[in-house]
């Protein structure tokens, strides 16, 4: 990594930042989704339901672009370059409930659809920048 994803941790962990994430449709064509964020073990974690253009775009080794802005100071910036290295609906229930806690405050994720599946991809962090 050019430089360490540390730098910008509060911007994955601590605030409530959006993420901007860019995955590749079927024809090449870029596709970007705001999306909350997380982040453990050193892996970046969005959270979707199966269905969603992501989780069409994404399977394992698929590139990803993910542009935080930190909502304190719209200068300052974190862009991370990196591949799937995960795809699990194991824990990704629990996780968006996790994720409407940090985001919502609420305990349980309140836009669940009936039949909703929700799945987890793990990112692996290859190339790190931004404005610190």
């Amino acid at each position: 990594m050019a430089e360490s994803i540390d730098t910008w941790r509060d911007l994955l962990v601590n605030k409530k930042t959006f993420a901007h994430v860019a995955t590749l449709m079927p024809d090449g064509t870029p596709q970007s989704t705001p999306v909350w964020i997380d982040y453990v073990n050193g892996k970046v974690l969005v959270n979707s339901a199966r269905g969603r253009v992501k989780d069409k775009n994404l399977k394992p080794g698929s590139p990803v672009a993910i542009s935080i802005t930190d909502p304190d100071n719209p200068y300052r910036y974190v862009q991370i370059r990196g591949k799937v290295s995960r795809i699990t609906e194991q824990g990704a229930s629990e996780h968006i409930d996790k994720m409407a806690k940090k985001y919502l405050g609420k305990d349980k994720y309140p836009f669940a659809k009936p039949g909703e599946v929700r799945v987890l991809f793990e990112i692996e962090p290859g190339a790190v920048s931004g404005t610190k």
